[in-house]
């Protein structure tokens, strides 16, 4: 893809936001939005297989990779309103939204909260719920800084893998997870896991597909089903032999499949 910039958006909430713009900026942004413990770094492979015509924006949420790490700030609601700041920052009036795994969470949630900012939305491996205390919180309250490359890549092991991901790959995620911050790790999943479900909390009007690994581990055929049944006119499609980690197993079809939906929204300005 051509015309890339990297840069740091200053944001209305106090933070600057590092990313990673690539296509044409006459067409309709779509911001990529990362898993918790990832970075921007996680779409590589995605946007090395987007056509020329697709404007591809990678955000580093708050605290992840390059952006600002304050102490607090890490509730659901707060990272939501980063995320509508840095449209604000970049002059975006509305953009899809393609988020990842937790990344898809707080997608979901400013589909809610703002819903003409949302032209469409990608949710790949994303749940429908995070609401109580996961089993490996206890390892997470145990980091400390600077966070244990080791630890990260065990973590990787959470999520079994089904179709073949190049190791430097997964290298690079396993560094992005150790220079995030122990605080980031603990208050951005005690974020996730307090905040109310965005479908529970409303209705998410915006153009959807659902992306998710029949083998997934972590989200069952039901709870993706229950997911599209809460969201309006949402199509869910299936992953054969994928595991929760579609974003890291699948770039190529993801990529299809993205700009198949871009191409299918209705026109309007951005």
């Amino acid at each position: 893809m051509e015309e890339e910039s990297l840069g740091r958006a200053e944001l209305s909430t106090g933070v600057r936001l590092a990313y990673r713009e690539v296509g044409p900026r006459s067409a309709t942004p779509v911001l990529l939005l990362h898993a918790w413990g990832e970075t921007r770094r996680c779409f590589d492979r995605l946007i090395s297989n987007l056509p020329d015509t697709v404007h591809a924006v990678a955000v580093d949420q708050r605290g992840h990779g390059d952006s600002d790490a304050p102490q607090s700030g890490y509730a659901l609601a707060s990272m939501g309103e980063d995320i509508v700041g840095f449209m604000d920052a970049m002059g975006f009036s509305s953009a899809v939204l393609l988020g990842s795994s937790s990344g898809g969470y707080l997608a979901q949630h400013v589909a809610v909260t703002s819903p003409r900012r949302v032209r469409g939305l990608v949710l790949v491996g994303s749940p429908r719920s995070l609401h109580g205390r996961p089993s490996f919180a206890d390892e997470v309250e145990q980091l400390s800084d600077p966070v244990d490359a080791m630890w990260v890549r065990e973590s990787l092991a959470w999520f079994p893998r089904f179709q073949a991901v190049p190791q430097w790959f997964v290298e690079d995620r396993i560094h992005d997870g150790a220079g995030i911050p122990a605080h980031v790790w603990r208050e951005t999943l005690t974020g996730l896991c307090a905040a109310t479900p965005p479908t529970d909390a409303g209705t998410i009007t915006a153009p959807t597909v659902i992306m998710w690994g029949d083998s997934d581990e972590l989200l069952t055929h039901e709870e993706q089903t229950g997911l599209a049944e809460a969201i309006p006119g949402s199509q869910l499609l299936v992953y054969r032999d994928t595991g929760h980690l579609v974003l890291w197993e699948q770039p190529e079809r993801l990529a299809a499949d993205l700009t198949a939906f871009i191409d299918e929204l209705p026109q309007r300005r951005h």
